[in-house]
């Protein structure tokens, strides 16, 4: 009997500890794509309607002061994914074809090497879904999304596979897959995506789960089918409309056709609102909503309608900040930073002070799911589990970008200086040889109308500073060396040679990428590659391995400058 009271403890502490495993708590991540600031009725839209949206910020917090890492997909995705900037990764914007990443100094796909959320969390026991659109290499060559902790995957833009498929066809196959036979696939994209999303939650329901939802719309071209169009035939836009901030009414102003424009994208907008409402359904009748944190964002800010296929994705709305996708003004890079966790988030709070970024998401759902980020990971953000939780504070680590490439819609006062740093209330805008610096109190100045650089120089200079610090701990890119060096934005696309002639020696962008990332592996100056060195920073080093010996032409175990260029034609 002595022994008794001992193994009734044992017991109960063992029951606590299941308790406690069992109540880790379930995320679902939200990712839509071009979903400005203002694209929803909650937050000021005039026409497009939102009900579940509405809902969803009704029962949780929205931080007003949300940024994303990028202004594009790929690298913005990058930095929910892994906690870095996206320029670590040297995916400096969104991943394409092979002589286009290279032309921009880029690889093909996200190093699966990585450390990643998912698979932080798949190691601690989490089941892990991606459903929806990937974006982190989306050739047939490119690693699935298994091979970054990725359980289970029904995916776009990936060789993982493909959405709407039976799991046996990839997303990057040219043929016989929903995505090329339903002329409205993008319009039954979201509802897809919720069927395969409810399918995953059900099958894993008794253990935690981790999904990325991440939409295709309202990504353009969009193609709505006349049932989701109907909502919206009465629909008399206007571009005065007060819902539209200034920026955004010039911009409408000169909208191709306004009427169909908006009809097209807010039936959409709702259809995805439809759809998203199934899912948070679907949680309440499972009885799983109150342990399952939901967080919703935008990948960058609203498209431009000037963009070849985005006549109708680009009229998004983005309230009162400037400018659109690719740019590093607000209106780019500010998002939705919706939070609904029942019983731990506030309801119906609105923080419009705090500031957050896309680089905070994996620190902070690691703490939340008590998982420990290993030392080397080192992310740019932060842990700011203890906001969302109600806390108050002012963030400790500045938020950093570098857009290295065009902006549509200069003309406009859609493109800064090449760099930005947001810290404090101050958010700077300077050049990689810190001139031409911009100052807004963004707080005060949400539409960064009023350059103040010029009454703050302790300011500037200390954000200069700051950000090209920030410059130097970013690995060696030969796009930033030439936008640095020049002053302008690259091209962002490979360059093709005249109709019928060959490239003119020596002025292919691609080869001169390739000399001076030669030059940057060559450690010991001696003109040749060893296979180490090679490998060197190399973003996937199992295909850098497959890679080698088929660039060294004479098999002697090293590679020449002409080698290594040839190599990359």
């Amino acid at each position: 009997m002595r022994f008794f009271p001992f193994a009734v403890l044992f017991c109960l502490i063992t029951a606590a500890c299941i308790a406690a495993e069992a109540k880790k708590p379930n995320v679902i991540f939200i990712l839509t794509d071009d979903q400005g600031w203002g694209d929803a009725h909650f937050a000021g839209h005039p026409y497009v309607k939102t009900p579940n949206l509405d809902k969803l910020v009704a029962q949780g917090t929205w931080f007003r002061q949300f940024y994303v890492a990028a202004t594009v997909c790929s690298p913005s995705r990058t930095a929910f994914m892994t906690g870095h900037s996206p320029a670590r990764h040297l995916i400096h914007g969104h991943l394409s074809g092979d002589a286009e990443n290279a032309a921009r100094s880029m690889p093909n796909w996200l190093d699966p090497q990585a450390t990643t959320l998912p698979g932080l969390l798949k190691k601690a026991g989490y089941a892990t879904a991606h459903i929806g659109k990937w974006h982190l290499g989306n050739s047939a060559e490119s690693p699935p999304p298994s091979a970054y902790g990725i359980d289970f995957a029904r995916v776009v833009n990936s060789s993982g596979p493909a959405l709407g498929g039976d799991g046996t066809q990839k997303g990057s196959d040219t043929a016989g897959i929903p995505e090329k036979q339903d002329p409205y696939f993008r319009a039954h994209s979201t509802a897809m995506i919720v069927d395969d999303t409810i399918k995953f939650i059900r099958e894993h329901k008794g253990q935690p789960f981790y999904a990325n939802v991440w939409t295709l719309l309202p990504h353009a071209p969009l193609k709505p089918s006349p049932e989701q169009l109907k909502e919206y035939e009465d629909l008399a836009p206007k571009p005065t409309d007060p819902g539209f901030g200034p920026w955004m009414q010039k911009y409408l102003a000169n909208a191709p056709d306004l009427k169909s424009q908006m009809q097209v994208f807010c039936a959409s907008l709702t259809d995805l609102d439809h759809q998203l409402g199934r899912l948070f359904t679907a949680l309440d009748e499972m009885g799983i909503a109150d342990n399952t944190i939901i967080f919703y964002s935008s990948d960058n800010g609203a498209e431009d309608y000037r963009i070849g296929n985005a006549r109708n994705g680009g009229v998004g709305n983005t309230g009162p900040l400037r400018a659109r996708k690719r740019s590093m003004y607000e209106g780019g890079i500010r998002t939705f930073g919706l939070l609904r966790w029942p019983g731990k988030v506030a309801a119906g709070r609105v923080d419009e002070t705090t500031v957050m970024g896309g680089v905070d998401f994996l620190p902070t759902i690691c703490k939340l799911a008590g998982v420990e980020v290993p030392a080397n990971v080192k992310p740019d953000g932060e842990d700011v589990s203890d906001i969302w939780l109600g806390q108050s504070r002012p963030r400790a680590k500045a938020l950093n970008w570098e857009w290295l490439f065009n902006v549509q819609g200069p003309d406009d006062g859609y493109m800064p200086p090449m760099l930005a740093v947001r810290d404090g209330d101050w958010k700077l805008f300077v050049s990689h040889k810190g001139t031409d610096a911009q100052l807004y109190n963004i707080p005060k100045d949400a539409g960064e109308e009023h350059d103040v650089a010029s009454s703050n120089p302790e300011v500037v200079k200390s954000l200069t500073e700051k950000v090209l610090a920030w410059v130097k701990t970013l690995p060696p890119s030969p796009a930033r060396d030439r936008a640095a060096e020049t002053g302008k934005p690259q091209e962002g696309r490979a360059p093709a040679p005249a109709k019928g002639k060959a490239a003119p020696k020596g002025k292919a962008p691609a080869t001169s990428d390739r000399r001076i990332i030669f030059k940057q592996k060559d450690l010991n100056k001696d003109s040749k590659l060893t296979l180490e060195e090679y490998l060197h920073k190399f973003p996937d080093q199992a295909e850098g391995r497959k890679r080698f010996p088929a660039f060294d032409k004479d098999h002697d175990g090293i590679l020449t400058e002409d080698e290594f260029v040839r190599a990359g034609r």
